[in-house]
């Protein structure tokens, strides 16, 4: 397979479509990462432990920034799945960006056990609970995600068009032919894109630092 660019995508969920909702599959729960796995927590967006290594540094640093001042609530909200012998197979959390708007983070489910509902169930834990005014809900991708994409698509979470968001540029339309070619038909025509919202376009304007 081909490399695919690391391009900025952005993606935005006006509401929640509760019908995309599962349970966990049987064998495996959830909880809150404890203090003492932060080297688990920073290894867990690379698939090869030397990747992880190169990207210590930046995780160590976006760590700081974003939730430095909010050591606590990181914790209370980044979530784990565990297998039945407690091995973390996968995480996401909640945040609220700047304080303004809630983002999803880091979520990730180890290739190993991608397939199976893990990743499916953790983001309906999630996004669950969330009340109307707490949308919406933004988060970056790339295209390499491109499975993870779909799913976002089951939640209700559309494509962002625009230029630029913050310092990053928004290259949708360069990432759009690498989730043409590698997400079935059916999954790539029901993508949905839509204009940020100008609030969201302004407030990013104003920031010096990247937090999702």
């Amino acid at each position: 397979m081909e490399e695919i660019p690391d391009l900025n995508i952005f993606m935005m969920c006006p509401s929640l479509n509760r019908e995309a909702l599962t349970e966990l599959p049987e064998g495996f729960h959830v909880r809150n990462l404890r203090k003492d796995e932060m080297d688990i927590w920073m290894a867990m967006p690379f698939d090869d432990p030397e990747t992880a290594k190169e990207y210590k540094p930046f995780m160590e640093d976006f760590f700081d920034t974003t939730y430095g001042l909010s050591e606590e609530l990181f914790f209370e909200k980044t979530l784990v799945v565990c297998d039945k012998y407690g091995e973390s197979v996968a995480t996401c959390l909640l945040w609220k960006a700047y304080g303004l708007f809630y983002t999803i983070h880091w979520f990730k489910v180890l290739p190993s056990y991608e397939g199976k509902g893990i990743g499916r169930a953790l983001l309906s834990i999630i996004m669950k609970d969330l009340k109307q005014e707490d949308y919406p809900v933004y988060l970056h991708t790339q295209p390499g995600s491109y499975r993870a994409i779909k799913l976002y698509s089951d939640f209700g979470f559309d494509l962002l068009s625009g230029e630029k968001f913050g310092s990053r540029p928004n290259e949708l339309e360069e990432s759009l032919p690498f989730l043409e070619k590698y997400m079935p038909k059916r999954d790539f025509e029901k993508l949905r894109t839509t204009e940020a919202p100008e609030h969201f376009i302004e407030t990013l304007k104003s920031v010096t630092t990247i937090q999702f």
